[in-house]
């Protein structure tokens, strides 16, 4: 009799619980109803804000709504981020951005959001970053070129996209193993950071490859990259850590949502984006500026955030680094 018992309480419990579902289940079936926001940290027209676009575009076919980019990259991104933290958690607010505003970011700057803030959908590829410098500039390599610096102290002054990003804390990193002071000019984007080098308002440009035109053309000459390997387009131009300072840009593009979007929904969108990745016309587009397609699930790329996050701190405290205000 007990044992009967035992069972109907599963048995109401099991009901109960898919009654308590059940609706959560049948919204993100017919997920999405409407129109789909993605906002960006990237600068429109730069190549990932095209590569965004592209990959949009086919989920939007895949899922038959629009999916509409908008572009913020004030504030090294952290304006897109504030924006899209606040939004409700149903699926129909995303961004896409890097793990730079996610996670490097708030360990460099005073903000009011961080990654806990965020839900994490998936990874669709890595970047490559590179310091350039203008083709008539008296160095020609980057030893030349910290050699100057330290002869120097204080005369170079170099453009990025905001404190607290690896293209800015590279600098710090590599200013404090040569003893130089240099000056940083921020930028709302890339292809921003950029003109202001082409224009001689600075004498270096840290930034994403918005510069390989300009390098190919003889316009600029590229000093060193910040990956793992060598770019495939640049093969004589040596990594950061080839020539001495044990850094790699981490950065990762990312989509993610506001903090606590339903499991359901977020696969729904993983699968899509995932299948979208697998479009020629994304490939080209990501293969041209040499950026890395790469991809992670919602649950391992909630792991490599808090893994780096873990690492950024310990590379913060180990070079005694400075949050700003």
């Amino acid at each position: 009799m007990k044992e009967k018992g035992r069972n109907m309480n599963k048995a109401m419990f099991v009901c109960g619980l898919i009654f308590f579902l059940l609706p959560a289940l049948c919204y993100a079936q017919e997920f999405p109803t409407k129109q789909v926001t993605i906002t960006t940290t990237f600068g429109a027209g730069t190549p990932i804000d095209l590569a965004n676009r592209v990959l949009a575009s086919k989920v939007e076919k895949m899922l038959g709504q629009p999916f509409i980019i908008n572009n913020h990259p004030t504030g090294a991104g952290m304006v897109a981020l504030s924006l899209v933290a606040k939004e409700k958690p149903d699926g129909y607010h995303l961004l896409f951005g890097t793990t730079t505003t996610l996670v490097w970011v708030p360990h460099f700057r005073k903000v009011n959001v961080k990654h806990e803030d965020f839900t994490p959908i998936m990874q669709f590829g890595k970047p490559s970053v590179g310091l350039v410098v203008r083709a008539d500039a008296p160095y020609k390599t980057l030893r030349e070129f910290v050699d100057y610096a330290k002869k120097n102290p204080g005369k170079i002054s170099y453009s990025g996209t905001g404190k607290g990003t690896p293209k800015q804390v590279v600098m710090d990193f590599i200013a404090k193993q040569e003893g130089i002071q240099w000056t940083f000019i921020p930028y709302d984007a890339d292809n921003l950071a950029l003109a202001a080098l082409l224009g001689g308002h600075v004498d270096v440009c840290s930034a994403s490859p918005v510069w390989i035109p300009h390098v190919q053309q003889g316009r600029l000459r590229l000093l060193a990259t910040y990956g793992e390997n060598r770019m495939k387009t640049f093969p004589e131009v040596a990594t950061l850590k080839e020539q001495g300072y044990n850094f790699m840009d981490p950065a990762i593009y990312v989509l993610v949502g506001p903090k606590g979007i339903p499991p359901a929904i977020v696969r729904k969108l993983d699968v899509a984006f995932r299948r979208a990745m697998d479009d020629p016309e994304f490939i080209q587009v990501m293969k041209k500026a040499e950026f890395e397609i790469v991809y992670r699930d919602s649950e391992n790329l909630k792991k490599f955030i808090e893994k780096q996050d873990l690492d950024i701190g310990k590379l913060k405290a180990d070079l005694k680094l400075p949050q700003e205000g």
